[in-house]
């Protein structure tokens, strides 16, 4: 007798989620393990940089190794008198969230690898040695941490899958959606974090570029627009570089430094969004004027 679709998607989950935590096994247990304890014995890099990397890979392994794995076991082995598996992925999807924390942390992690495999020639040893063994299936350590981050895309689309092979009389299509509903949005819960973590990047480094200056650096403002601007003095009809940031809540009115070191701007002037006026000119002589004017002065301002 031919397989039901359905079943053979929930062998598939159940044979992928085998072999991922084999590779939560190799992350957590070799790599981490073994590095933490050479980093212990002050030979290869800091306790601190090996979590690092690593995060919060150790409660991703147990949560699998200990509790979704042999529920799922156990689910397909009955499934000739119970063929489901939407109330066990119900129960496992809360306990993604915490994927948040190591899908944020990724591009740090690999970053990290990279500068202390060129630093540490023992750290560089360790990994190659780990590296060279069979369990590794010549990949590399980054190989390896990408699968944390590819694993609930990996569930969404299985789930998906699934529930469009379920006929539609099933005991397991309420749950079934429940659960890819609630999938769903844990991936948004993750991206969101990723999307996240790029906007503070951005954003910590145009406050380098402006020389980190205490009143202006805010995790919450975000980035609108940025670029070089004429200004126009009006005495001697002549104009100047100068450069604009525009954020949520206040225009940043900079000077390009000269000798670039440390900052690239000066802010020569702070102008608050919530009483900034903006007004268009209507002059032959410079085309592309406006006006900006905040509490504490007007700019006349021309743009290409």
């Amino acid at each position: 007798m031919q397989e039901p679709e359905e079943k053979k998607i929930a062998l598939e989950l159940l044979e992928t989620e085998q072999a991922y935590v084999n590779r939560l096994h190799l992350l957590d247990q070799v790599f981490y393990t073994e590095l933490m304890k050479e980093a212990k014995n002050g030979k290869t890099v800091p306790e601190e940089v090996v979590k690092m990397i690593f995060s919060n890979i150790s409660s991703i392994y147990q949560f699998h190794a200990k509790f979704f794995l042999p529920e799922l076991q156990k689910r397909m082995e009955d499934w000739s008198c119970n063929p489901r598996i939407g109330d066990v992925i119900q129960k496992l999807a809360p306990f993604l969230k915490m994927y948040g924390e190591y899908v944020k942390n990724f591009d740090k992690a690999v970053e990290l690898i990279t500068v202390w495999l060129e630093k540490s020639p023992p750290f560089q040893d360790l990994i190659a040695d780990i590296q060279k063994r069979k369990v590794c299936a010549n990949l590399t350590l980054q190989h390896h941490m990408l699968e944390p981050v590819q694993r609930i895309p990996r569930y969404e689309l299985l789930l998906k899958d699934y529930v469009r092979k379920l006929p539609p009389e099933s005991p397991d299509r309420d749950d079934a959606e429940k659960a890819l509903e609630m999938i769903f949005m844990v991936a948004k819960h993750s991206n969101a974090a990723i999307v996240e973590m790029e906007r503070l990047q951005k954003l910590w480094v145009v406050y380098q570029r402006l020389g980190l200056e205490d009143d202006i650096v805010d995790p919450s403002n975000e980035l609108i627009k940025e670029g070089p601007i004429q200004k126009i003095s009006t005495r001697n009809n002549s104009t100047s570089e100068k450069y604009l940031f525009l954020f949520n809540n206040m225009l940043l009115y900079c000077v390009p430094k000269v000798i670039q070191v440390g900052a690239e701007f000066q802010v020569h002037l702070r102008i608050d969004v919530d009483s900034m006026k903006v007004r268009e000119l209507n002059d032959a002589q410079f085309p592309h004027t406006f006006l900006v004017s905040g509490k504490q002065r007007t700019l006349e301002l021309q743009a290409r």
